[in-house]
């Protein structure tokens, strides 16, 4: 995902009349132009999927008190949606085999084996996901083959 493909998504979510399309993936382009401002440099597409993971995660807050409060199904609903949305757009997570294969390859490469190593080492099998992984996952593999 790249700026121009989020200022495409908007303007045909204009187009489409799509109101929770446009007001997250505004979110999203706001959040891009913060950045911007604050560096004074042009983002790159990997600040663009920065910014969505960002409002994704902070949007999936939101979306879990909401469910806990339970007093609004239409708010809990849109966001929902919205959620949906912005994981649409983010690069397919690396999981399952293949997430395995990976904490696998840098524990041997590297040489890991006791668990005041595993934050280097979950940050060395994220660097190799691009950050397309679930974290936690990754921390529950390490901590089950560190001794």
């Amino acid at each position: 995902m790249n700026r121009e493909l989020l200022n495409a998504e908007i303007t045909q979510a204009m187009r489409d009349h799509d109101k929770p399309r446009i007001s997250i993936l505004r979110m999203v382009k706001n959040e891009i132009d913060i950045r911007e401002k604050d560096t004074g440099e042009p983002v790159s597409d990997e600040d663009v999927v920065a910014a969505l993971k960002k409002v994704l995660k902070q949007t999936g807050e939101t979306l879990e008190g909401s469910i806990k409060a339970g007093t609004n199904q239409e708010r809990t609903d849109l966001l929902g949606l919205q959620v949906e949305i912005l994981e649409g757009y983010l690069p397919e997570q690396v999981t399952g085999d293949a997430l395995e294969a990976i904490v696998d390859r840098v524990l041997a490469e590297h040489g890991f084996t006791e668990k005041r190593e595993m934050g280097k080492a979950i940050g060395l099998v994220v660097s190799q996901t691009g950050g397309n992984c679930d974290k936690a996952e990754v921390a529950r593999l390490m901590s089950s083959r560190l001794g």
